[in-house]
Order: C-alpha cells, then sequence, then structure tokens
C-alpha cells in the first residue's frame, strides 16, 4: 500500500510538471501569434489535454517505468506552426524557453515550500539527501506524503529544467538558441533541424550529458535550502 501510495505521488507530480510547462509553450505561442496548441486545448493545467496529444510519452511509459524502476520517465509535446516560427524566429525561441520557465518556478516553490517546512518545525533536514528524501516529516504520516511530494517537485523539476536547457534539438534549449542568432542565421538553424532529422541523437546525446550536469546542480542547490548544513 506504501508503494503504490509513493508511485501515485510521483506520477501525479510528474503530470503537473510536465503539463505545466506545455500550457507554457501553448500560452507563449499564442501570445506571440500562433494558435496552434490554443486550438488543441492545452493553454491549460488539466492534464487531459496533454495525454491526449502524447498518450504514450504521459501515461504508459510513466506508468511502466513506475511500476518498473520506481520512478517515471515520459515526455509531452505542444504543437506549433513552423511556419509561424520561421517567420517570428524570436517568439519562437521565447516560446522555447517557457517551458523550462515553468519548471524554474515549480523548483523555487518546492525550495521555498520546504524551506518554509523546516523553518516551522513541520519538517526537518535529512541525514542525507535523494531525489526523493530531501526534507523529513516531524511527526504525522501526512508529513511523510508531504515531504515526499515537495522532495519530488523539488527535484523533477530541476531535472526537467537542466534538461531542457541542453541545446540539442528536439530539447527546449535548441529552440531558444534563436534568441543568440540573427533572425537569418535562427532561419537557417531550423531548417537544418527540420531536415537532418538529429531529434533522437539529441536526445540521447543530452541523456548522456544530463548525469554530468544534475547532480553537481542539485548538491549545490540543497545546500542552499539549508545554510550551515553540508551535503556532500
Amino acid at each position: 500500500m506504501e508503494q503504490a501510495l509513493d508511485g501515485l505521488v510521483w506520477y501525479v507530480v510528474f503530470l503537473f510538471s510536465t503539463s505545466l510547462p506545455e500550457a507554457s509553450h501553448a500560452w507563449a505561442a499564442k501570445r506571440g501569434g500562433d494558435l496552434t496548441a490554443y486550438h488543441a486545448g492545452q493553454v491549460t493545467l488539466d492534464p487531459r489535454p496533454h495525454i491526449k496529444r502524447e498518450p504514450f510519452g504521459m501515461l504508459l511509459l510513466p506508468i511502466f517505468t513506475a511500476l518498473s524502476s520506481g520512478w517515471p520517465i515520459g515526455y509531452a509535446s505542444a504543437p506549433y506552426d513552423p511556419i509561424w516560427a520561421m517567420n517570428h524566429p524570436r517568439r519562437a525561441a521565447w516560446m522555447s524557453l517557457a517551458g523550462p520557465g515553468a519548471n524554474l518556478a515549480l523548483f523555487l516553490l518546492a525550495g521555498l515550500l520546504i524551506h518554509a517546512g523546516a523553518l516551522s518545525g513541520v519538517l526537518d533536514p535529512p541525514e542525507s539527501v535523494s531525489f526523493s528524501k530531501l526534507i523529513a516529516p516531524t511527526s504525522s504520516p501526512l508529513g511523510d506524503t508531504l515531504a515526499l511530494t515537495l522532495s519530488i517537485l523539488f527535484s523533477m523539476n530541476l531535472l526537467l529544467l537542466l534538461l531542457n536547457l541542453i541545446p540539442m534539438p528536439p530539447l527546449d534549449g535548441s529552440g531558444a538558441i534563436g534568441l543568440l542568432l540573427s533572425e537569418d542565421a535562427t532561419r537557417r538553424y531550423q531548417d537544418w533541424v527540420a531536415r537532418s532529422g538529429i531529434g533522437w541523437i539529441g536526445i540521447l546525446i543530452a541523456w548522456q550529458l544530463i548525469g554530468w550536469i544534475f547532480h553537481p546542480a542539485f548538491i549545490f542547490a540543497v545546500n542552499l535550502l539549508y545554510p550551515g548544513i553540508y551535503y556532500g
């Protein structure tokens, strides 16, 4: 029963941590003049339109990996008009950054709630930290669920933030490159990405890189949560 509850917490946090970024992509595209994702109903925190678009990435794969490995792996996406992106490369770049921006907001929110819980005495810093154990409850079983939820919300959104900022197609960091290039250079880059089919290669490279990036960033972020306590 406890394992099933933990799995449910993991999955709910995963849904929220993917639905909000995709809704942010859709909202930013709408603000920039592309109504594709808006008409698909994805300017919403309701996970159902996002699951409808990616049933394998948001439902089947995360449930399977949660049952097999203890934590979910999955993906989500929001559609956009590539012609709009070509015509408005700067707007498309900001649309790309909207997703990591949402993950950053959730990461900071989780950090503030963890810090508040520690200051109030409801939660305590643990002796050692891990992805799903950044805070320890002081009393009730409800505290266990709260501690697990906040820990996963903090860690998962830091992971998603760092992963999606890697500048490899099809990740958001690749789309954001348009803010560093001229509009003509951005269009040539967009055209190369579309023609090259490099997406799966980019994902494999990013997956290899994230292990090197995440751990030191995670330890640094956790140490900021608890001034005076050092986790190595």
